[in-house]
């Protein structure tokens, strides 16, 4: 059994609407792995973070993913995932915006989550970043949550044709 953090873009991509291909394939890979991952014993969480950007979100599926997340457990932001973020803030890992990308980090990161799933491929989801993550969470004694995409967590791949 997983334990796997659901950052923002999760929820956001579920209800996206926009429809240059690429925005539909992710929309369409987050509902199909997120659909199946609910009910196979994977422990699926968030957090008051992801709840606060919907809130102060404006787009198309805000209401719907505000509604979607209310049936996931929630961590809480405690002094110890804000040193965290302090943290990562002066060791550049992270954007120097304490209630983004270094928050959800933190949050994975110290309430064990074995995945951080996003869409956000510049500052989480980026192989070329992981090293320094690797590293740092080295240093603070924390767990590393493989940091993916739904794409990469869906069963099997779904352009593979069926045999």
């Amino acid at each position: 059994m997983a334990r796997i953090y659901l950052e923002t873009t999760i929820f956001s991509f579920y209800y996206e609407v926009r429809t240059e291909p690429d925005m539909v394939a992710r929309r369409q890979w987050t509902r199909q792995w997120l659909d199946s991952a609910i009910g196979t014993g994977d422990e699926l969480v968030t957090s008051l973070a992801v709840i606060g950007e919907l809130e102060r979100g404006e787009f198309p599926g805000r209401a719907d993913a505000l509604t979607l997340i209310e049936g996931f457990p929630v961590e809480d932001i405690t002094e110890a995932v804000a040193e965290i973020v302090e943290a990562y803030i002066a060791r550049k890992l992270m954007p120097e915006d304490p209630t983004g990308d270094a928050l959800h980090l933190a949050l994975a990161s110290f309430h064990r989550c074995d995945f951080l799933a996003t869409w956000n491929c510049q500052h989480l989801a980026n192989a070329n970043k992981f090293d320094h993550i690797r590293r740092v969470n080295g240093i603070l004694g924390l767990m590393v949550p493989a940091l993916v995409t739904p794409l990469e967590l869906l069963a099997e791949n779904p352009t593979d044709d069926e045999e």
